[in-house]
């Protein structure tokens, strides 16, 4: 076997004291290798490729939200998952950016080993670097595996985590827009 991911599956197998060599479990190590790589495949993501230069001049000037976007990360403590969602916002400042890019901007930091808290700052970073907006607002709430299977096993609770910059930090009536637009009704 030369994949070290599925060498690594391999011998977790066995230090579970599973019998690798059963039929559900023969080809186990090669598809924890294909899904590890799949599920980080947001380490090798080029922020070029991800905008794909869809940027466009623009005269508007209200707040541009695309909520609700669906996650899904591995928790860098234990590798277990956690999932949620996305909402994305920002004030342009003379050009826009094609609004498939904010779920795909998600997507790629999501991919690799995470905290929630630097997933969320990763994504307004990026935003507000790359499209050079007014402000970006972006809030994260997502189940935690590594709470609610292990350790506390607490089932309901949710951790929301927030990144305000520009216009969304230094100004509370564009963040309380913004809160109260991603609010469920």
């Amino acid at each position: 076997m030369k994949d070290p991911l599925e060498a690594a599956a391999l011998q977790i197998l066995k230090a579970l004291g599973e019998n690798p060599a059963r039929e559900g479990l023969r080809k186990t190590p090669q598809r924890v290798a294909r899904a590890l790589r799949e599920i980080t495949s947001g380490y090798g993501a080029d922020m070029d490729k991800v905008f794909n230069g869809a940027f466009f001049k623009a005269d508007y000037r209200e707040m541009v939200i695309v909520k609700d976007i669906a996650f899904y990360s591995l928790c860098e403590h234990h590798m277990l998952p956690f999932f949620g969602k996305a909402h994305v916002a920002y004030i342009p400042n003379g050009r826009i950016v094609g609004l498939s890019k904010l779920p795909r901007l998600v997507e790629a930091y999501a991919r690799r080993l995470q905290v929630q808290e630097r997933l969320t700052e990763e994504i307004a970073g990026t935003l507000y670097k790359v499209l050079k907006p007014r402000g970006v607002g972006v809030v994260l709430e997502a189940e935690h595996l590594c709470v609610s299977m292990r350790g506390v096993k607490n089932e309901t609770s949710f951790a929301t985590t927030s990144a305000m910059l520009g216009c969304f930090h230094a100004d509370n009536r564009v963040r309380e827009e913004f809160l109260n637009l991603i609010k469920k009704q």
